[in-house]
């Protein structure tokens, strides 16, 4: 990854800075990320000139969520392919940088294959990088578009399950415009309720132990002016039983043939909370993290983060035991049937068994 880090000052925070870009430098194309793990106290973009770059960001979560994991995977490939690298070995690269997450290795073949064809067509090493670079461009795009759609049909589903507004939502992690290519996922849901006049509360989990919540989701919905407040994670089953959540939403990393979501650990207990409290529990994800390669939830092959996440702070500041073991699974897996409706761009499952999601892909 390129040296050079450019901070953004206080006084440019208007403007949101975009998760992503490709950019023609001197040097040659580069990819430039804002630097998810510097939120909220300071916007920094990582430059990344080649795939091993982008392969330590994908890692380090300086860039992460699903649907931009699967672009930030395409422009991989297309990145690859202008600096004259070994496209295959790079694409290898890119889908075994963070497993569970099922659209990176989407948009990385997706890439991979207009690179190959064009590749087989022309002869073109140049046409095949440009077809690559347009591939990702057009991934990029249609998740912008889908996001917009999951918002809709998500903000319709709400009114129904809970007419006369006024909603008071819980969320988990961070599911807005830093993982997609345009607002998101199920924080856009919950944006379209504020635009609408029918939010009432956004309650954000913290999402313990990298905090994606707070450092995250409560920076978006500051920008947004949404009313939010933020708790540690194992604050929500009282504010729960206190009846203060009308609807939990979640997106997905990675959904199963039968229908089990693979999302940020700590999902599953609200889940079960969810359903012991009549609560509707709501997932919201493109149809690109459903896998129907994955038969179930048991198949979901669950991301080990190291132990240091849990036992020291961001800072690295110890605050267990030295040589401490800790379990810190970046992901758990909620069963189809502790799911309420799955919100795609396509339209709302309800319930979310097999034979629905195999109609939906078709």
């Amino acid at each position: 990854m390129a040296d050079p880090c450019a901070r953004r000052g206080e006084d440019e925070r208007s403007s949101p800075i975009p998760a992503l870009r490709w950019e023609e430098s001197p040097e040659g194309p580069v990819l430039v990320l804002l630097d998810q793990t510097r939120l909220p106290s300071a916007e920094v973009e990582l430059v990344c000139a080649d795939v091993p770059a982008l392969v330590g960001a994908i890692r380090s979560l300086a860039v992460r969520g699903a649907p931009l994991l699967g672009i930030a995977g395409a422009h991989g490939v297309a990145l690859a392919a202008a600096r004259g690298a070994d496209v295959v070995r790079a694409a290898a690269a890119l889908e075994g940088a963070r497993p569970t997450a099922v659209n990176l290795a989407v948009g990385v073949r997706r890439a991979g294959d207009a690179h190959r064809e064009a590749l087989a067509r022309t002869g073109d090493p140049r046409e095949a990088a440009a077809a690559a670079l347009s591939a990702a461009r057009t991934l990029h795009r249609e998740d912008a578009e889908a996001g917009a759609r999951m918002a809709a049909h998500g903000l319709a589903l709400l009114d129904e399950l809970l007419p006369g507004g006024g909603h008071r939502v819980l969320t988990h992690c961070n599911t807005g415009s830093l993982v997609s290519g345009g607002e998101g996922t199920a924080f856009a849901v919950a944006l379209a309720a504020h635009r609408a006049g029918r939010l009432r509360r956004l309650w954000v989990d913290e999402t313990r132990p990298l905090l994606q919540g707070a450092r995250l989701t409560a920076y978006e919905a500051g920008r947004n002016g949404m009313p939010h407040t933020l708790l540690t994670d194992n604050a929500a089953g009282s504010l729960l039983a206190a009846r203060e959540v009308d609807a939990v939403l979640i997106g997905a990393d990675r959904i199963a043939a039968d229908g089990s979501v693979a999302n940020k650990v700590g999902s599953y207990p609200l889940a079960v909370l969810a359903r012991y409290h009549h609560v509707p529990f709501i997932v919201v994800a493109p149809v690109t993290t459903v896998d129907p390669g994955t038969p179930d939830g048991a198949s979901i092959e669950v991301e080990q983060r190291p132990g240091h996440e849990v036992t020291e702070t961001a800072g690295g500041v110890p605050v267990a035991p030295p040589g401490t073991p800790a379990y810190n699974p970046a992901f758990d897996v909620t069963p189809p049937e502790l799911v309420t409706a799955l919100v795609t761009e396509q339209g709302t499952i309800s319930p979310v068994t097999a034979a629905a999601l195999a109609a939906l892909r078709r």
